[in-house]
């Protein structure tokens, strides 16, 4: 035992030694440094998120409606939803039908009469729309112990008046806590899966691919060094702790500096970029025992991926490392076939999977999809090597050799443009998934901006309605509209009645009209648009009837009016429930989360590739101006390093970036036929083929510049 500990020992010390005095050490050093922080980055985002969505749970079944029977009810209760620029709000309207009426989480006190609580988030990003009177008179805020994360908008509105005993919207509520319904951001949160899927194959696989890249940095000397131990008796065992040795250092502190934004996000609420979201500090804090086991099994991770990358055969006939760069694994060409295959399958699974099973399938597919480049490469190699032995050229013949037998080289350095040019095509993809209704919103949205405007009405009374007119901004024009479907064989049609002022006003007919009107105004087109088959009437008063089967139109004189409007209706004595532009449930508001976070996740994976590119081509730099100096000296000039640099590094690349761009748009047209929704931006991906080709050649253009400033000062050695 003792002599196996002091073995160990002297092991650890060796790869220890090793990590300072081998080729493009440094290099090397910070490549695992920040191999570690990203991959321990990646996973204390995913111990945050579990621990931010079990907060949420928390919080709001602390302040979720118990609904009951009218006989034991304490307060009426109604949600509604409204929006402040592209960002979705919940609007709560309440009526307490008792003194001792319960309390939702956050609310300290029941408002009076008229008045409204906003959370601190939406007080502070509507306060431009005049969000402090859209509801009411402002009484106050909702605390955070109400709120599903700080960045929630909500608001608790108390109408002015007793809501009518038969408006069926109004809902009997007994308390407020366990067994409540869904409110705010709950009732449409996805499950913690999703995010953590998109985080994983965004972010997640850049972090492992820059691990890689990083681990086999220099890995010519560490594959020598294998091979000798091996020939010197040592185990597995004992390579093991060697690599460990020379790894540790590096892998521990990236993995220690991943803490430092944690630990930020522990104490203060913090904002996450483009998507607005604000994590909580108290379920980030709370989960620091999770987050501490995660960053060990992270830093083991992380070593395991360098121990793995190191191997010799195991047959023990042989001292040559069975190392990547001297072959393509076969396993690896079949676990990129897997990944093709399940794209392809995930079709034919049930509606719920089909996502998963494309996000896995194409996660597989990305990582390994370099493996079948370098395959494809190896064998362009050979065909070079005698292609150039036949002509006479000689940096042919000699890169076409170095491809044939390194192919690892061109994997690593593949790996980042191959994963690149996927993620960015996943980003274009994901947020063009705006679908038929959803584009033709963005261009009425265009056309007439916010001057038409729809409400439900719940039924609301002539005195009701004429006060609402009383509020609109002057010029505006009252509609009412109605959905009527008399079943087959006719097609059902809507009706949109107005006084003959604001009909003509909008250039439609009313009857008796001698004078043809001289063509529709823009806002009727749109109408005519969203609606179908129109028939205009003329009625001499505006009513709604009580059976909500009618909504109002407000046609705005010139844009800008939206927030007039929203005030105008939400404080009335009995408020519509929802106030939106023609078209607008199809805009912003559902839609731009997604795309926000797959930005956040997209950048952030995008500077992993980074990086994991700039290290891979920088430890080729050092191999290659090593290894190429001494031609100068067999062929007598220094056109010989361009040669051999363009036929090793820029041709193979530039394979790469063809295959990879072709598969990208075979990919990206599959999850649209998938989805049913979105488009391929064929600009965007000509754009990252474009910038990976110029990579390409500069990769090799910087490899052969190496390779003659070394020659300059190369001497011959025992090396």
């Amino acid at each position: 035992m003792r002599t196996s500990t002091r073995t160990a020992g002297t092991l650890i010390r060796i790869g220890l030694a090793a990590g300072r005095s081998t080729p493009g050490d440094r290099l090397r050093w910070w490549g695992l440094f920040c191999a570690a922080l990203a991959v321990a980055f990646v996973t204390l985002a995913t111990v945050a998120t579990v621990a931010t969505y079990h907060g949420r749970d928390t919080r709001a079944d602390a302040r979720g409606a118990v609904i009951t029977d009218g006989k034991h009810a304490t307060l009426l209760y109604r949600e509604g939803a409204d929006s402040v620029g592209n960002r979705p709000v919940s609007v709560i309207f309440l009526h307490p039908l008792t003194p001792e009426a319960p309390l939702p989480a956050g609310v300290s006190r029941w408002p009076e009469p008229g008045e409204v609580l906003l959370s601190p988030e939406l007080l502070r990003t509507g306060h431009a729309e005049g969000i402090r009177t859209r509801y009411g008179s402002f009484a106050g805020t909702v605390t955070t112990d109400g709120l599903v994360a700080p960045s929630e908008r909500i608001a608790y509105v108390r109408v002015a008046d007793t809501p009518p005993k038969d408006d069926d919207r109004w809902m009997h509520v007994a308390a407020f806590g366990s067994g409540g319904g869904a409110t705010g951001e709950m009732a449409d949160q996805k499950p913690v899966a999703s995010p953590l899927l998109a985080l994983w194959a965004l972010t997640g696989l850049p972090a492992l691919a820059l691990t890689v890249v990083a681990a086999r940095v220099g890995s010519r000397s560490r594959d020598r060094r294998s091979s000798l131990l091996q020939a010197l008796g040592g185990t597995w065992r004992h390579r093991m702790i060697v690599n460990i040795g020379e790894a540790a250092l590096p892998a521990a502190l990236g993995t220690f500096a991943a803490f430092i934004p944690y630990a930020v996000a522990s104490v203060w609420d913090v904002r996450l970029g483009p998507t607005g979201y604000i994590l909580d500090h108290r379920d980030v804090l709370g989960a620091w025992p999770t987050a501490a086991g995660a960053a060990v099994v992270s830093l083991l991770a992380v070593l395991g991926i360098v121990v793995g990358s190191h191997r010799v055969h195991r047959d023990g006939r042989s001292t040559r490392p069975a190392s990547f760069a001297s072959r393509v694994p076969a396993w690896r060409l079949s676990v990129c076939g897997i990944g093709v295959a399940l794209v392809l399958t995930s079709q034919y699974v049930p509606h719920r999977a089909q996502l998963a099973v494309f996000t896995c399938g194409t996660v597989v597919m990305w990582a390994f999809l370099s493996s079948v480049v370098a395959l494809v490469t190896r064998h362009l190699g050979s065909w070079l090597a005698d292609n150039g032995k036949r002509k006479g050229h000689a940096g042919r013949m000699i890169g076409g050799r170095w491809t044939h037998a390194h192919p690892g080289v061109i994997v690593r350095l593949a790996l980042a443009m191959v994963i690149g040019i996927g993620i960015v095509a996943q980003m274009q993809v994901w947020t063009s998934r705006l679908g038929v209704q959803s584009q033709a919103a963005v261009e009425t949205h265009q056309r007439i901006k916010d001057t038409v405007i729809q409400l439900t009405t719940g039924g609301m009374t002539a005195a009701q309605t004429e006060r609402f007119r009383s509020s609109l901004p002057a010029g505006s024009l009252l509609l009412t509209r109605a959905f009527h479907d008399p079943g087959p064989p006719k097609d059902p049609w809507v009706t949109i009645e107005g006084s003959c002022r604001d009909l003509r006003t909008l250039h439609v007919a009313c009857p008796g009209d001698t004078k043809t009107a001289a063509g529709t105004s823009t806002q009727v087109q749109e109408m005519r648009r969203w609606y179908g088959n129109v028939k205009f009437a003329q009625v001499p008063h505006i009513t709604v009837k009580p059976d909500s089967t009618q909504s109002l139109l407000v046609v705005t004189p010139e844009p800008g009016h939206l927030s007039a409007v929203k005030k105008a209706a939400y404080t009335l004595p009995n408020p519509s429930v929802q106030v939106e532009t023609l078209g607008g449930n199809w805009l912003g508001p559902s839609r731009a989360p997604l795309a926000n976070w797959i930005q956040l996740f997209g950048v952030t994976g995008i500077l992993f590739i980074l990086v994991a590119g700039a290290v891979s081509a920088a430890a080729e730099f050092v191999r290659i101006r090593h290894a190429l100096a001494p031609l100068s000296v067999l062929t007598g000039h220094r056109r010989v390093f361009r040669s051999v640099s363009s036929w090793h590094l820029t041709v193979p690349l530039l394979i790469a970036t063809v295959l990879t761009g072709a598969v990208t748009a075979w990919h990206s047209v599959f999850f649209i036929a998938l989805v049913q929704e979105g488009s391929v931006s064929w600009t965007v991906l000509a754009a990252g083929i474009t910038t990976c080709a110029v990579v390409s050649l500069a990769v090799g253009f910087l490899g052969a510049r190496a390779a003659a400033r070394e020659a300059a000062q190369w001497r011959p050695a025992a090396d």
